[in-house]
């Protein structure tokens, strides 16, 4: 697995972090996290649907999702 060299700061409250990283990068990190599988892709289009049909709810908290 190839290195990715990435710019990290912090700004604002002690909860906020900044990532810098050029288009290239991304890319390649895109890349790592599978976002170009054609099965992720096909989940992100369920995943429109479904939000435009009214079928998502909001939550505060992961541990939401356990109830």
């Amino acid at each position: 697995m190839a290195s990715l060299n990435m710019q990290f700061s912090s700004q604002g409250t002690a909860r906020d972090v900044l990532v810098k990283i050029n288009a290239d990068q991304f890319e390649r990190l895109a890349a790592t996290f599978g976002f170009f599988n054609p099965e992720f892709l096909k989940s992100l289009q369920r995943a429109e649907k479904d939000i435009k049909q009214g079928r998502t709810r909001k939550i505060k908290s992961l541990k939401d999702l356990r109830s």
